[in-house]
């Protein structure tokens, strides 16, 4: 479990995702601004994406994967062998990683800095490039759905998850998509 580590880059293939990405994302028109995870395997997925849409990307911590303190650098093998694997699992909302965060304030977090990007670019295609925890825990919250499920949420590698912003709340447009026409969703 990489969370917060640094100096974690983007593998061959994972260039190949973004890349792929960054070309569905080109197809769209009209782009207000680029956000971006300070991680470097984050920025790299944005500087591929900031090279399709002519942008420049904007570092946002609200992005941020979840920080998972003490259990930075376990394998997911290792981590499972705890016992509160089960909690992060099944109760994520009752759960704080020792010396790091708890799933309840990553939530808190994303969906601010989401929301601060929706006030500065109100009517217009905001593009945040983020992690999979972050990512599911804002659509948990878009769809109004229990924290502890958000686990059944999937966000694969340089998907696409779409969400509206207006003024009866959010409208969730698609989740992990990872191929096909981003304009058919009706985003400019």
């Amino acid at each position: 479990m990489p969370g917060r580590s640094a100096g974690l880059h983007l593998s061959e293939e994972g260039r190949r995702q973004a890349e792929a990405v960054a070309t569905r994302l080109g197809r769209l028109q009209r782009i207000a601004a680029l956000y971006t995870s300070p991680l470097e395997r984050a920025r790299e997925t944005a500087a591929a994406i900031a090279r399709a849409l002519d942008a420049t990307p904007r570092v946002d911590a609200g992005l941020l994967e979840i920080d998972i303190g003490d259990w930075t650098g376990l394998t997911i093998a290792q981590a499972s062998r705890r016992s509160e694997w089960q909690a992060v699992q099944h109760h994520p909302s009752g759960f704080r990683f020792p010396g790091g965060e708890s799933f309840m304030q990553l939530q808190v977090r994303v969906v601010d800095a989401v929301a601060r990007m929706a006030g500065r670019h109100r009517g217009a295609t905001v593009v945040a490039v983020s992690h999979a925890d972050p990512i599911k825990a804002a659509v948990a919250h878009a769809l109004g759905t229990h924290l502890d499920l958000f686990q059944r949420i999937a966000v694969a590698p340089a998907s696409v998850t779409a969400i509206v912003y207006g003024s009866t709340g959010p409208t969730v447009l698609t989740v992990n998509s990872v191929d096909g026409d981003l304009t058919a969703l009706g985003l400019k």
